[in-house]
């Protein structure tokens, strides 16, 4: 039977991931806490605004992520009740209060004086119910938690005679104890993890942010195009709408 070997929140959108033991799941929205935070890029205040409060106006052109600002591989945020860290080689740069706007502005202009790559303005955006999913834009899967196969990625690594690292595809739910590619078989089927239900909605397709190598601005490979040539398809993983609320945890069973 599948378990839960690996669990992770994404602080801010697109960027990177913090480890769990276990994680709130809300319906219809998914791990509390997860891209509950994003940056916007090249947009005014009023559009930014939108942005925060109106999911189905985004576009993923519109944040700062590891697609448009691959230096951002290189840094990592951290989420602790209202506070929001930024570290990078395990060094801390700038610790903020959520609650007090002043701040947001702080670490906009910090991430601007670390990387004068990213243009100004850019603004620090919140939205607790309606967090900023790659998928929230589309009304089809609208919010959604990612599970990847880990025995999936070992058959990969296999064929292509290179290992992968797990974390360039940035998954919440990392499983095990399954068969290569079993996964894909469980679209539109229901599965449970401690009582909670999920919808299996859809594969993951892969972008360029999985080329880089983790916590680095290098890339090392052509993973989309590599997945593909061996697949026929660039996916890895799916995504599950979660159905009712409820907690998981590491080796929690997976029950198609």
């Amino acid at each position: 039977m599948p378990v839960i070997k690996k669990l992770f929140f994404s602080p801010v959108k697109s960027l990177s991931f913090q480890n769990i033991n276990s994680c709130k799941i809300i319906k219809n929205v998914g791990i509390s806490k997860d891209r509950t935070i994003a940056f916007s890029r090249n947009t005014d205040i009023k559009t930014a605004k939108l942005l925060e409060k109106d999911p189905y106006s985004r576009n993923l052109k519109d944040f700062l992520s590891l697609k448009n600002t691959i230096c951002l591989n290189r840094y990592s945020f951290y989420l602790e009740d209202s506070k929001l860290r930024l570290t990078s080689n395990d060094k801390n740069i700038l610790t903020i209060n959520l609650d007090n706007k002043n701040d947001h502005n702080l670490m906009c202009k910090k991430l601007i004086e670390q990387e004068k790559s990213i243009n100004e303005p850019v603004y620090l955006l919140q939205n607790q119910d309606f967090p900023f999913f790659d998928t929230t834009h589309s009304k089809k899967t609208h919010n959604t938690i990612s599970l990847i196969n880990l025995s999936s990625i070992k058959d990969f690594s296999k064929k292509i005679n290179t290992e992968i690292e797990f974390e360039r595809f940035r998954g919440n739910i990392y499983i095990d104890e399954l068969d290569p590619w079993e996964e894909r078989k469980w679209i539109n089927k229901i599965i449970s993890i401690n009582n909670i239900k999920f919808r299996v909605a859809m594969h993951i397709p892969r972008c360029s942010a999985t080329n880089l190598k983790p916590k680095t601005d290098i890339n090392t490979i052509n993973l989309p195009l590599e997945i593909r040539k061996i697949y026929n398809h660039s996916d890895m993983g799916v995504y599950l709408k979660p159905l009712n609320n409820g907690t998981i945890q590491i080796n929690d069973k997976i029950v198609i």
